[in-house]
This record gives structure tokens, C-alpha cells and sequence, in this order.
């Protein structure tokens, strides 16, 4: 009888220990109240040093010494083959219109797939940067396009967003920080 009450324990244990692993994923990112909303570690810190690629096409592109002029601008890595960069450019453009200064990281990408998006949804960048190697992302910390920051007039990261920015971003988060930094 010992034997056989064994043997049935044996037989529910990988179902226990796969019940409790599903549990495990599913406690929302293991105690953080929002999945999403990974914290940046770049917030508060001065905007990392840029690298601008041989494949840079002279005259284009921007530097450290641009992101610390006056005022508040954004920085947004994106690309053409970006699905949600493709749904937040019309929010990109509307911030453009308003007079936000939006510094593009072209991620990944090829230049001229890079030119033929914005010639087909317009452009919202003061300047582009071309990152095709991906050496920017790496030190600004970016883990996948669309990713945004907000940055003050002394190059301080304010605000860091992953994900593709909606009017809802817009009003919720950046908007209190644009406000905030006239």
C-alpha cells in the first residue's frame, strides 16, 4: 500500500510544479505594479555621449552639444520597420507642430528605408541620427523601438518612455513635464 500511495505522488508532482510556475508569470512583473513600466535607470542622469556612424551622411544628424541647448526636447528611437513606430508618428508629429524639438535615432535600420517613411507619413525631427549597428541604443539603454526620452537644457534625462507614444502619454506623462519646464 506504501508502495502504491508513492507512486501517485510521483505522478501529480510535475503538475504541482508546473502549476506553481504558471503562477509564478503570472504575478504581474513579479511584484512591480505595472509589467510595462520598466524603471530607467537613465532618469535624472545625464544624456549618454552620441555616436555618429560612418554611414552618416555629412551635415545631418545632431551631437551631445545639441541636446544641451536651451530648452526641453525628445529624442525617439525609431524605424521604418517598426510597427508601433508607424502608429505613434502621427503623435510625433503633432508634438513637432506644437513646437516640441524632436531629435530622431533612425535604430537598426537602412537609410533609405528610413527617407522613404518619413517621405510617406512626413517628417517630425529637427535631425536624424542613424544608428544601423545599434551602438547608440546600446548606451542610451534602449531595449526596442519605440523608446522616448525628454531631455532638459543641461542634457539631464527627465522623462524615459518605452513603448509608442498616444495622445494619452501625451496628457498623462509628458505634458506635466513640458509644463513644469517652461
Amino acid at each position: 500500500m506504501a508502495e502504491k500511495r508513492k507512486v501517485n505522488i510521483l505522478a501529480i508532482l510535475p503538475i504541482v510544479i508546473f502549476a506553481a510556475l504558471v503562477a509564478a508569470f503570472f504575478i504581474p512583473g513579479l511584484g512591480r505594479d505595472d509589467p510595462k513600466n520598466i524603471p530607467s535607470t537613465r532618469v535624472g542622469s545625464p544624456a549618454p555621449a552620441l555616436f555618429v556612424g560612418e554611414d552618416q551622411a555629412a551635415g545631418t544628424g545632431f551631437n551631445d552639444k545639441t541636446l544641451r541647448s536651451p530648452g526641453i526636447k525628445m529624442v525617439n528611437f525609431w524605424a521604418s520597420w517598426c510597427g508601433p513606430c508607424r502608429a505613434e508618428h502621427p503623435n510625433l508629429m503633432k508634438l513637432a507642430e506644437g513646437g516640441l524639438r524632436i531629435y530622431g535615432v533612425n535604430y537598426k535600420d537602412r537609410p533609405e528605408d528610413a527617407a522613404r517613411f518619413l517621405a510617406g507619413l512626413g517628417d517630425p525631427f529637427t535631425a536624424i541620427l542613424s544608428d544601423t549597428k545599434g551602438r547608440n541604443g546600446i548606451e542610451w539603454g534602449v531595449t526596442g523601438v519605440p523608446e522616448s526620452m525628454l531631455i532638459d537644457s543641461n542634457g539631464v534625462i527627465l522623462w524615459h518612455f518605452r513603448g509608442p507614444i498616444t495622445q494619452s502619454i501625451i496628457d498623462k506623462q509628458m505634458q506635466p513635464i513640458l509644463d513644469a519646464n517652461k
